[in-house]
């Protein structure tokens, strides 16, 4: 249940609106329409959604602290398996999820203290204090900024492993400063300086890079 709860609040927080559709959250989750159908069930019962015909499921209150609090988890997983076992960023998602539900808070502590109290997951997330609060980010999505501008990498939004290891191939990845030069019409590719080096990438690829400008 907090798995989905928790991938529901991904999905809205990189929307307009809280309310996330049945099919979008069984194409992040890989299961079936009928799979979340049932699901949302129990969540509705249990007082973890509420749902609104054609619009979709919304957390309530107490279904947001229960999403927060697998994300802190799952996110503390990610960077200690990266910062202190020394796992690639493209290798830690499923191994996160799969350790979520046995991580305690206790234990969570411990890694967030022998991470060095990240900020961040490898991906450039926020991570959730240890009172539920999600840190406020302020970036956009970077097919949607106008060039030319100096901006630095914010987050990565993909778990797709041959995606994120052809990202660091490239050097976007968090917290790198990168420069938009050019962008053509019509869904065309970007043109990017990276260490003073031109990278051309594609839309689609564009799509998963969220960016902020540049101090």
């Amino acid at each position: 249940m907090q798995e989905y709860l928790a991938e529901a609040y991904r999905i809205a927080a990189y929307q307009d609106t809280p309310y996330v559709s049945t099919s979008a959250l069984a194409t992040e989750m890989g299961v079936s329409a009928p799979a979340v159908a049932r699901m949302a069930s129990r969540l509705r019962d249990a007082g973890y959604i509420e749902h609104e015909p054609y619009q979709g499921m919304k957390l309530t209150a107490s279904g947001e602290r229960e999403a927060l609090s697998a994300i802190r988890r799952h996110r503390l997983a990610e960077v200690f398996l990266v910062k202190v076992m020394g796992f690639g960023w493209h290798e830690v998602h499923d191994e996160a999820d799969a350790m979520g539900t046995a991580i305690t808070e206790r234990i969570a502590e411990r890694m967030e203290e022998m991470a060095e109290f990240p900020k961040r997951c490898p991906h450039g997330e926020p991570i959730p204090d240890r009172d539920g609060q999600m840190p406020r980010v302020n970036d956009n999505c970077l097919a949607d900024v106008e060039p030319p501008i100096d901006l630095v990498v914010s987050r990565v939004h993909t778990h797709d492993p041959a995606v994120l290891m052809y990202l660091e191939e490239l050097g976007l990845v968090p917290g790198k400063k990168v420069k938009l030069v050019s962008r053509a019409p019509f869904n065309g590719p970007l043109r990017l300086e990276i260490d003073r080096y031109e990278q051309v990438i594609g839309a689609e690829l564009a799509g998963v890079l969220r960016v902020s400008a540049s101090k």
